[in-house]
C-alpha cells in the first residue's frame, strides 16, 4: 500500500483541481454537448441514484486498499452512491461485457476495458454501443499520453472510453531473497546486470535457483514474464492493420522463447497472476518467489498481497527493455439509466487530480500528462519500498514507450498462450512444441476473423 503522503504544496494543487473538476461535473451532467444516452434517463440533482462501475483487478479506486475516490465522489455529490462490480480476471470481464452488450441487459452504469480488447471494443458494432467521449463537453484527447487515446478511438473518430492508467514496466524483487542465494540486491546493478536484453535476465534466475532458500523460486510465473518481454516489442500479435500475424511476429517468437527457458531452467513458480483462487496473492507472504515482472500497476497489489511482515524487503530496478504492459479505458453505455452522471463520474474519476491520487496511493501509474508531470508523481516515493524513486522510475518509463498495433484478438490470443500454453508446461509438463501446437489450434478454434 502507498503510505508516503504528499507535499503541503501538491496536496494544494489537488484541492483546487477538485473544484475546478466539480464545476466540470456539473457541466457535464446538464450540458454536455451528446451525453449518447438514447433512452437512459438523467437524474434530477436532487434524486438519490447508485452509479455501477464494473472493474477487473484492482484499480485503485475503492476504499479498502485504494484512494477512496468512490467515497470522496459521494461527499461531492452527496445524492450519488458509487459501487463497484469487480472480478479478478479481465478475459473474463470482457466476456461478459460482450454478452450483456449483445443482449443490452446487465450492464453496469461504467465499464472498464483492458487495453488488451479495446481493439474490439472501437469496431463499429460494438463502439455504437458506448458514448463517444469526443463530443462530452471537457474531454480533450491531447490531455492524455499521446498513444493512450488513440488506442481508444474508431476509425470514423468517436472515442469510446477515457483512459485510466499506463502499463511501463519494471522489476519487483526480494532484496533479502537475492542476498540470501549470494547476488547482488541494489537495484542500480541489476538493472545494470541485466540492461538491454531479457536473456541476461533469464541467466541471472539460473545463477539465483542454483543457491536459493528451499522453496523459492526466482519468477513467480512465466507467463508474467512472458507478457512483459513481449511488452517490450515493436511487433506483438498484429499488424498495423489489425491482422493477427502472433505466428509469424518476431515479438511473440522473443517472448515465448524467453518465457520457455525459464520454464524449463526451473526458475519459475508457475503461478497464474491474479488468478481467481487467489493462490498467487497467498504465495506472496510465504515467500514462493524472489521477482514479479511488475507493471506500475502492479506495485500496489505486491504491496498489499506481501503485507507488513515483508515491508522494506522488496525493491523495484528498471527492466531488461521497457514496454507497456496493460493499462485500461472506462467507458459508459448509452443504455445505462443515468448516462449523464456516469460520463461525469468516468471524467472525474480519470482527471489528473484523481490520477494522482491513485499512484500516490496504490501505485497505478497515470495516463494523463499533466499528471505525469505533477511533483507529487515524479518525486513520490513509498514506505514499504524504502527509498526506491518509484515515480521517476515509472513516469519515465510511461514517457518513452512506442506500444505495438493493438489487433482486435489481442487480449484472447495473450490469454490462450499464457494460460493454455505456458501455464501448460509449468504445471503439466507439457513440452514446448506440443504447449505451442495447442496454442494454435485454440486460436484457430475461437478466433473468427
Amino acid at each position: 500500500m502507498r503510505t508516503s503522503g504528499r507535499t503541503r504544496k501538491a496536496a494544494v494543487i489537488a484541492v483546487a483541481g477538485l473544484a475546478t473538476c466539480a464545476t466540470l461535473i456539473t457541466g457535464c451532467s446538464s450540458n454536455s454537448k451528446d451525453d449518447g444516452g438514447k433512452g437512459g434517463s438523467t437524474a434530477s440533482s436532487n434524486e438519490k441514484i447508485t452509479l455501477h462501475i464494473d472493474t477487473f483487478g484492482d484499480f485503485g479506486y475503492d476504499s479498502k486498499t485504494g484512494a477512496k475516490l468512490y467515497d470522496e465522489y459521494h461527499q461531492l455529490h452527496p445524492n450519488i452512491t458509487v459501487v463497484q462490480d469487480n472480478v479478478s480476471d479481465a478475459q473474463v470481464d470482457w466476456n461478459a461485457l460482450k454478452l450483456h452488450l449483445s443482449q443490452n441487459s446487465g450492464l453496469d452504469d461504467i465499464h472498464a476495458i483492458e487495453v488488451g480488447y479495446i481493439a474490439q471494443a472501437i469496431q463499429p458494432a460494438m463502439a455504437n454501443k458506448f458514448v463517444d467521449f469526443s463530443k462530452v463537453s471537457g474531454f480533450d484527447a491531447s490531455a492524455w499520453l499521446p498513444y493512450k487515446e488513440k488506442q481508444a478511438t474508431t476509425s470514423d473518430g468517436k472515442v469510446i472510453g477515457v483512459g485510466t492508467d499506463a502499463g511501463p514496466t519494471a522489476i519487483c524483487y526480494r532484496k533479502d531473497l537475492f542476498q540470501q542465494a549470494g547476488l547482488p540486491s541494489d537495484r542500480d546493478t541489476l538493472a545494470q546486470a541485466w540492461s538491454g536484453d531479457w536473456q541476461k535476465f533469464v541467466d541471472l534466475g539460473k545463477q539465483f535457483q542454483a543457491k536459493a532458500p528451499k522453496g523459492v523460486k526466482f519468477s513467480d510465473s512465466g507467463s508474467g514474464l512472458f507478457n512483459a518481454v513481449l511488452a517490450s516489442q515493436q511487433t506483438q500479435y498484429s499488424d498495423a492493420d489489425g491482422k493477427l500475424i502472433y505466428d509469424s511476429s518476431t515479438g511473440v517468437k522473443t517472448a515465448w522463447n524467453v518465457a520457455s527457458e525459464a520454464v524449463q531452467a526451473g526458475i519459475t513458480a508457475g503461478f497464474q497472476q491474479l488468478d481467481p483462487q487467489n493462490a498467487w496473492s497467498a504465495a506472496f507472504k510465504s515467500g514462493k518467489f524472489a521477482t514479479v515482472t511488475c507493471p506500475s500497476w502492479m506495485v500496489g497489489l505486491v504491496a498489499s498481497n506481501s503485507g507488513p511482515a515483508l515491508k522494506g524487503k522488496w525493491d523495484v530496478a528498471q527492466p531488461p527493455q521497457v514496454g507497456n504492459w496493460g493499462g485500461s479505458f472506462l467507458a459508459v453505455p448509452k443504455s445505462g439509466k443515468h448516462v449523464a452522471e456516469a460520463t461525469a463520474l468516468a471524467q472525474w474519476l480519470t482527471a489528473p487530480e484523481q490520477q494522482i491520487k491513485v499512484f500516490q496511493k496504490f501505485g497505478n501509474i497515470p495516463s494523463t500528462m499533466k499528471a505525469l508531470d505533477d511533483p507529487a508523481v515524479q518525486n513520490l516515493t513509498n514506505d514499504y519500498f524504502p527509498g526506491t524513486p518509484i515515480g521517476k522510475i515509472f513516469s519515465a518509463a510511461a514517457k518513452n514507450i512506442t506500444p505495438a498495433p493493438i489487433g482486435p484478438w489481442d487480449g484472447t490470443v495473450k490469454d490462450i498462450i499464457t494460460k493454455n500454453g505456458i501455464m501448460d508446461m509449468e504445471q503439466r509438463g507439457t513440452s514446448k512444441d506440443k504447449a505451442w501446437s495447442n496454442i494454435q489450434s485454440a486460436i484457430k478454434d475461437k478466433v473468427q476473423e
